[in-house]
């Protein structure tokens, strides 16, 4: 044991020598530079206008490169295809698509219900945009089809455009169902090219940044009020009630309010289907995530639950014995492709723009999950372009507008599925069931497509949680998600978005507008500079004061960094400006009041005359002479200034008559103020006049400003709004806060220099 453990004792010393050697390594690394102003840095480092390259000339070029480049770059189905390798994927793709087409079935016969229109058109919802994804999409896991947040917000235009009290017949006041559902189709599938055009026209103008106008808050939000309002519509078919259709705003309120007051005529045999069904689909998914290591692939407790409650609703005769309402006659094959109708463009733009923005956020948002999770990248662009031409074709095939579905997505993901190959699948698994199997249907009761759609609710209406995780982690996207909610739950989904969107931005600018200032002074024994409230061994360096703004300084905010900066200063800047120009004032009257009495002949003042230094500006020779020189007044003076005229040449040595100090105002306890704008983003006008102004100001009570860690983009910003003169040049401006700190105490406007302070910053 003894031999065994002699090398591990030796490497162990060894180890420890090495590590002591590097530490003490390590306090000794130091950094010796000179200091450095903007001129010498740009000197140092060669610094060169960055020449903007024309991007449209590109645009314009034409080669067999940039061909081939932009042909996959819109359809990326030919740059993976030909590499697809079948033996490693085809049985994972083929097994997730039909899962997913399993799910797809009772889901879009339950969402057409949503969208205002017969179930069939919902299954050509899921046929025909998810095989033009498969061509366009770049994302290999998302299941594109019907979903509810979308096929809610395409009801609330149905039935608003076209309200069952418009087909009315005249001989018993009953509803002309087929009239109403052939205007309702019409108009979905119009908002569906509508949809289309706008997202593909977005793509194509690579708009796909615009999703990030929407925060997770104010999406899972949005999804949530969405949610509660899909849980709503579903309630008249789950009791069996006829509601008059609402939209508009507080139209989820009257609807909550009329249920409970037509609850008395709730058909129990519609009431007790639905129940069923419900509890049948709980225990389905309760058993596939207990079992879910054991079993390939979940259980299809959609698909069993529609076969099972038509077998029964056939057998039984729901409908003529106990006035279950059923889905009625689906009829078998695919329908012709139909013009949309032009006239509806300017009443369902807002609604369009609004479904168009909301579709895409949801699918790239579910698309980027994936992609970061399989090692690929999602394109937002051709996302945009691929998800609006599904919905352009589906529109002319009388598709309504469709996104992405969350559990689809995972249970495409989670069943093997390597490529969009499995969409493909699942589309092609629909179209045999609207060709042949679709009629078989037909005596579906409402109440089970109601029922699978609330308990597909569960993930979304689970997002409640987010209030209390949001209450702990950041208050302010908690009220961004609450405002999301209410907007959206009292003035529907296309005012509720618009809302959110607008108090989302709105929050943002408040939040600019209220930044944290700090006064900043030095860690000892380092060149670090932190705030000094919070920091309670840092010390400001004496004479010198340090300001930093934890946000970029624009028009929004730049009146409030002001007055925050002559607050946090300690001087009342503009009340000792006002008094100094009221002393200034006075004089200058005395003076000329002495002229006028004409004390002294006028030859003798014009020969004796003397100069009053009137500081009003600081030129450019304020930093490298020290030598602070105001613009001179030529003033003839009385009898009191005889002994000032007489001096001649020592006149330089005379006070300034302008200065705070002749004046008998207070001076301020600091010669040099350091703006640090590290935090600075871009600079616009106001931004310009802003920080001249600051300089005018503190040079007005003998105040020296500098500026210290602007990044090259603002200099360039500031050198085009020409914000450097003859009074404020680029040696105003320095690398960092700790050399603009440095170079003040060796260049000091009023006050001597402390050789020793210098020598230890």
């Amino acid at each position: 044991m003894g031999l065994s453990e002699a090398p591990g004792q030796r490497d162990t010393q060894a180890l420890l020598s090495t590590t002591q050697a590097m530490e003490l390594r390590r306090r000794d690394y130091h950094v010796e530079r000179p200091l450095l102003n903007q001129e010498q840095l740009e000197e140092l480092g060669s610094r060169s206008s960055a020449t903007g390259t024309l991007q449209w000339r590109t645009w314009f070029r034409c080669s067999h490169a940039r061909a081939r480049a932009l042909l996959l770059q819109y359809f990326p189905v030919l740059a993976w295809l030909p590499q697809y390798p079948v033996r490693d994927w085809l049985l994972g793709d083929l097994l997730s698509g039909l899962s997913v087409a399993i799910m797809q079935l009772p889901q879009g016969l339950a969402y057409a219900l949503l969208a205002g229109l017969p179930p069939v058109f919902g299954l050509y919802s899921s046929f025909y945009p998810v095989f033009i994804y498969f061509l366009f999409g770049t994302s290999r896991h998302i299941s594109v089809g019907t979903f509810a947040v979308m096929s809610v917000m395409v009801g609330s235009v149905t039935e608003s455009l076209a309200p069952d009290e418009a087909f009315l017949q005249a001989s018993n006041s009953t509803v002309d169902v087929a009239a109403r559902d052939a205007a309702r189709v019409q108009v979905a599938s119009t908002l569906s090219v509508l949809v289309g055009l706008l997202q593909v026209g977005l793509g194509l103008v690579h708009f796909g940044f615009v999703v990030t106008y929407l925060s997770e808050p104010l999406v899972r939000a949005y999804t949530t009020a969405a949610s509660v309002q899909v849980f709503v519509s579903q309630l008249k078919y789950v009791f069996g009630l006829h509601l008059s259709s609402r939209s508009g705003p507080l139209s989820l309120i009257y609807t909550v309010l009329e249920v409970c007051w037509k609850l008395p005529q709730t058909v129990v045999g519609t009431m007790v289907t639905a129940v069923v069904a419900g509890v049948v689909l709980v225990l389905v998914k309760l058993f596939n995530d207990k079992l879910r290591r054991q079993l390939p692939m979940p259980l299809p407790g959609e698909l069993l639950t529609l076969i099972g409650a038509t077998g029964i609703s056939y057998g039984v005769g729901l409908q003529h014995r106990f006035g279950v309402d059923v889905v009625g006659k689906i009829p078998a094959g695919l329908v012709p492709p139909v013009a949309p109708s032009p006239q509806l463009f300017a009443r369902l733009v807002g609604n369009a723009f609004a479904i168009a923005v909301v579709g895409f956020a949801i699918a790239i948002s579910l698309g980027k999950i994936f992609a970061l999770r399989h090692g690929y990248r999602v394109d937002s662009n051709q996302e945009l372009v691929a998800l609006g031409l599904s919905n352009l074709i589906g529109g002319i095939f009388q598709c309504f507008p469709v996104s992405c579905s969350m559990s689809r997505s995972l249970v495409q993901e989670s069943t093997g599925g390597n490529t969009q190959v499995a969409g493909a699948i699942s589309s092609l698994f629909i179209l045999i069931i609207i060709v042949k199997l679709g009629e078989l249907f037909q005596d579906l009761p409402k109440a089970v497509l109601a029922a699978v759609i609330i308990v597909n609710l569960k993930g979304m209406l689970m997002q409640f949680t987010d209030i209390c995780s949001l209450w702990k982690a950041n208050r302010v996207d908690l009220l961004i998600w609450l405002v999301t909610f209410v907007a959206t739950i009292l003035l529907n989904l296309d005012l509720g978005l618009a809302v959110a969107v607008v108090f989302s931005l709105l929050l943002v600018v408040v939040r600019t507008q209220l930044p944290h200032y700090a006064v900043l002074g030095q860690v000892p024994d380092t060149d670090i500079y932190r705030d000094v409230a919070e920091y309670s061994e840092a010390r400001e360096v004496p004479g010198v004061k340090v300001f930093r703004s934890s946000a970029t300084m624009y028009f929004a905010n730049a009146e409030l960094y002001s007055d925050m900066l002559k607050q946090r200063c300690g001087v009342n800047v503009d009340h000792l400006i006002s008094q100094k120009k009221k002393l200034l004032r006075k004089q200058e009257l005395k003076l000329k009041r002495l002229q006028k009495e004409n004390k002294l002949p006028k030859q003798a003042a014009a020969s004796k005359g003397t100069s009053i230094s009137i500081n009003v500006n600081t030129s450019v020779t304020d930093i490298e002479s020290n030598d602070v020189e105001g613009s001179k007044a030529k003033v003839s003076a009385g009898t009191e200034l005889e002994d000032t005229a007489a001096r001649g040449q020592e006149d330089a040595k005379a006070p300034d008559m302008s200065s705070l100090k002749t004046l008998g105002l207070p001076q301020p306890d600091f010669h040099s103020l350091i703006l640090d704008l590290s935090s600075l983003s871009f600079v616009d006008t106001v931004c310009l006049k802003s920080l001249k102004n600051i300089f005018r100001d503190f040079r007005e009570i003998e105040v020296e400003v500098y500026m210290a860690a602007c990044h090259s983009p603002v200099v360039t910003q500031l050198e085009a709004g020409h914000f450097f003169d003859a009074s404020i040049t680029k040696q105003h401006l320095f690398a960092s806060v700790h050399d603009a700190v440095i170079f003040a105490l060796q260049h000091p406007r009023s006050s001597p220099v402390n050789p020793v302070l210098v020598t230890k910053l």
